[in-house]
């Protein structure tokens, strides 16, 4: 297992390493840096201190080199390059082991990381509300459904989940949010937009406040637990067909033991795939949902900097976003391990 672990986990870092180069190259050269970050009010003089502190004044393959030293965890600083950047972690000599450097904010000046640290726990409490909706909700949906086939509830259950994938998060999110967010506000008492903390007027501090995590948890579980009714009815109706079930009828075991403890951990691989896979989708950034709903999130942060050609956080974002993938990634593989016992690691 420890040598399975060990490869993916090289496998992971040869994809974070291509997704790095695609990243750098894509956005790389898009517009004048110096412009961005200044406005038209740059002089020349102030431009040129700008396009050296972005190595701009180097050769392409050098920046890449420069970036990709930037951003990685083992990396290698001077003394004034640690200062300079005000880079957090281990430093030995010249080796760091250190928070990853993505660069600051063209607009704000503000350190990258920074930025989407403080956006990550909107992001994570939003993906684990959504995904806890559809979890709870349709698993035993589908176990419903396939448990009851042919009937008006497999039926209902199989068009819901028909209308779940076919309707799009951010026509959902806007039918929801004018609904119950607007038109009966006053009976549901929630609001169109929000996030996960408010500010005491008197004191200007932050504070938990989870009243508008409803609405967009909902939205965005939506999708996600259509596909996972499916995939559970399907599982399920596969299994409650296998020898060792009508063996287990036999036995004299109960039918919701059969059910609940033999067909379903049988059942769950597919559904932990679907559910590891949009796990790792909702915490890359649910950017519709986050937008329309005002929740202060990674997807909110990286829509309104593309919309000010803000690309150092893009480029962050983008690769946080990859990272998240594939550690969940990883994760599943070991989950079905722990929920299987059929799946064996050599």
């Amino acid at each position: 297992m420890a040598r399975y672990i060990i490869r993916r986990l090289v496998y992971g870092m040869l994809v974070m390493l291509g997704v790095v180069m695609v990243v750098f190259f894509l956005f790389q050269g898009f517009g004048d840096p110096a412009r961005l970050v200044m406005g038209q009010r740059a002089d020349a003089r102030t431009q040129e201190n700008i396009r050296k502190e972005l190595y701009l004044d180097q050769p392409r393959w050098k920046q890449f080199l420069l970036y990709l030293n930037d951003v990685s965890p083992v990396a290698v600083h001077s003394k004034e390059e640690i200062e300079q950047k005000q880079l957090k972690g281990l430093f030995i000599g010249k080796l760091a082991f250190k928070v990853p450097y993505l660069r600051r904010s063209y607009q704000t000046r503000k350190d990258v990381w920074s930025m989407l640290m403080e956006a990550l726990p909107g992001t994570l409490i939003l993906a684990v509300a959504a995904m806890l909706i559809a979890i709870a909700a349709g698993i035993p949906l589908g176990i419903l459904a396939a448990v009851k086939k042919d009937t008006w509830m497999d039926t209902s259950a199989v068009f819901a989940s028909v209308l779940g994938i076919s309707a799009p998060s951010f026509f959902m999110g806007i039918v929801i949010a004018y609904l119950f967010g607007f038109v009966l506000s006053d009976y549901t008492g929630l609001h169109m937009t929000g996030s996960w903390f408010d500010i005491d007027e008197n004191t200007g501090q932050r504070y938990w406040s989870l009243q508008h995590l409803l609405l967009p948890a909902i939205t965005l579980g939506i999708r996600p637990l259509a596909i996972i009714t499916q995939l559970t009815r399907s599982a399920m109706l596969d299994v409650l067909n296998q020898d060792y079930i009508r063996t287990a009828y036999a036995k004299g075991l109960s039918r919701a033991t059969v059910i609940w403890k033999h067909a379903l951990r049988n059942a769950l691989n597919p559904v932990i795939t679907a559910i590891t896979g949009w796990f790792a989708e909702l915490l890359a950034g649910a950017f519709f949902v986050e937008y329309i709903f005002g929740w202060q999130g990674i997807g909110k942060v990286t829509v309104d900097a593309l919309e000010k050609l803000d690309f150092p956080v893009v480029m962050g974002s983008v690769l946080l976003s990859s990272f998240f993938f594939i550690l969940v990634g990883i994760l599943a593989d070991l989950l079905y391990g722990i929920v299987d016992p059929r799946v064996r690691v050599g």
